[in-house]
């Protein structure tokens, strides 16, 4: 029973970690329809130095292509599951063009996800500025 528990987290984990490749890429390739079908319909988004960022205005932001990732990197990765939720922590390193300004992020993240019938959902992601490496 221990090792069909242990193969089953594993698993979980492994659906996450491809779950965070899709959130990167996502956001790379400018795919709005991608980050909606991750985010929850009650997510926000809590990053430095700007207000509380509810779902609807994330999807408007990532709908409107006026920020242009150039680069979204992740490192250091780990899960933790409980039950029907999961947090994901790491690095984030990320460089994003708005207009011709071009801005770069070193973040802290944690994202916490909720399983729902089928597929896990993005109900939180929190980032705050990273110490240099």
């Amino acid at each position: 029973m221990a090792l069909l528990q242990a193969d089953a987290t594993s698993a979980t984990e492994s659906a996450l970690l491809r779950l965070e490749q899709v959130w990167n890429d996502a956001h790379l390739r400018g795919d709005a329809p991608a980050l909606e079908a991750l985010w929850a319909d009650d997510m926000v988004v809590t990053v430095p130095k700007m207000a509380v960022i509810p779902r609807e205005t994330a999807v408007a932001m990532a709908r409107s292509g006026r920020i242009r990732f150039e680069r979204y990197e992740t490192s250091g990765l780990h899960v933790r599951l409980r039950g029907d939720m999961a947090v994901v922590t790491g690095r984030m390193e990320r460089a994003r063009r708005m207009g011709e300004k071009l801005m770069e992020d070193h973040w802290l993240f944690t994202k916490v996800y909720v399983q729902e019938p089928g597929r896990w959902r993005v109900v939180a992601f929190h980032a705050s500025e990273a110490p240099e490496p």
